[in-house]
């Protein structure tokens, strides 16, 4: 097989691995607890995963800070020797791991509701019935299909369906809290979406 076959191979099944996501109800409460907790309560998103899964988790918060949404990445291994710290009661925690059973998440739970008890937790997972989703208020099914890789292992497959769900979580929140071109304008200042942004809006 040539990269161009390997190519048409891998964009089908990537493609059809994102069809396959689970659409369901989880999804409105989930954009309904973020404005709940973020926009009306005055707290903010804190996102977590390990390794591959904590770079998806760092995009999603990124992404959500500069559309109007307070996000913050949170490493659960520095969560351990301090920046738990970071939490506070009126928080929502995204938590995302393709197994449902990554140690390091697994261990936020208890350490974050020791803090806040009540503390409101979403997962993203490649396995509803995991730990981690077991210990969850709300899951987000990635639908676990194969990962493209040649060894099966290597996150491929599972991380493009993160980023999609994180955007599905991202696009929504803009719409149920109105976000406005202006408002963008004002938090991406630089770069060609900063131009584009404040030539489109008067802030």
């Amino acid at each position: 097989m040539n990269v161009q076959e390997s190519m048409r191979r891998i964009l089908e099944l990537e493609s059809q691995a994102i069809r396959n996501i689970p659409v369901n109800d989880s999804y409105e409460r989930a954009v309904d607890a973020i404005v709940e907790h973020v926009h009306n309560r005055r707290g903010k998103l804190v996102t977590s995963g390990m390794g591959k899964a904590g770079q998806i988790a760092m995009n999603i918060a990124t992404t959500f800070s500069s559309t109007g949404t307070p996000s913050v990445f949170l490493h659960p291994s520095e969560a351990q020797h301090g920046d738990l710290g970071v939490i506070q009661s009126d928080d929502i925690l995204l938590l995302i791991s393709n197994s449902g059973k990554t140690r390091e998440i697994v261990e936020l739970i208890p350490l974050a509701r020791s803090l806040y008890a009540d503390l409101p937790i979403i997962v993203i997972t490649g396995d509803p019935d995991s730990i981690l989703a077991d210990e969850a208020d709300i899951v987000l099914a990635t639908g676990a299909s194969p990962e493209v890789c040649p060894l099966g292992l290597t996150p491929t497959t599972s991380t493009t369906m993160m980023t999609v769900i994180g955007d599905v979580l991202v696009v929504n929140v803009m719409d149920k809290t109105g976000f406005t071109i202006g408002e963008y304008a004002k938090r991406h200042h630089g770069g060609y979406l900063g131009h584009v942004s404040r030539e489109k809006s008067t802030y």
